[in-house]
């Protein structure tokens, strides 16, 4: 089994939806977890986590981590030699993210309250990989600075999924076809 089907079948996206979307947590669709948001469904998120090409020991950022689930995905991913930074800017969201993680034993993934105005974490960048969860109008160069030599980004920009790959100050992008998300909230 690939590394990316052991972290579904590890990782329970039930684990990390309100109650009321339990018994939809095996449907293949976006679940609403409140605030406007949704868990994205699950077949988006292995066709990212694919293209993302993420490795044991890898420093991960996830950008827009909602419910916690893509973020204990990516825990899963990098192992204990890793670490995966997960900022959410809903207040409301954080928490339960937090809970969701703290439960599945995996302490080298934390989630984070967003800074208003700030968009990804700089004070811990480079990364090696980035995850953006939710759908820009532009490529964030922001983001793009982050991104450590050999460094890759997934993220949905006007529809479309793209990878973004980092060498020598370059950036290569390449497109993988149409998706939705929610907005990326760069406020």
């Amino acid at each position: 089994m690939d590394p990316i089907t052991q972290a579904f079948t590890r990782i329970k996206r039930a684990d990390f939806l309100p109650a009321e979307a339990h018994e939809f947590a095996t449907f293949d669709a976006p679940l609403n977890i409140g605030y406007g948001q949704t868990n994205s469904q699950p077949s988006t998120v292995k066709a990212m986590l694919k293209l993302l090409d993420v490795q044991p020991g890898h420093r991960v950022l996830d950008v827009g981590a909602g419910s916690g689930w893509s973020s204990a995905l990516l825990g899963y991913l990098v192992g204990n030699e890793g670490t995966v930074i997960g900022m959410e800017r809903i207040p409301e969201l954080v928490t339960p993210a937090q809970a969701a993680n703290a439960q599945q034993n995996q302490p080298w993934v934390q989630i984070r309250q967003a800074a208003e105005g700030v968009l990804g974490e700089s004070k811990d960048a480079p990364f090696d990989r980035i995850l953006v969860s939710a759908m820009a109008d532009a490529l964030p160069e922001e983001l793009v600075e982050q991104l450590g030599e050999g460094g890759v980004m997934v993220i949905p920009v006007a529809d479309e999924m793209l990878r973004v790959r980092r060498r020598q100050k370059r950036v290569k992008t390449t497109r993988h076809g149409q998706f939705r998300f929610v907005p990326l909230r760069e406020d």
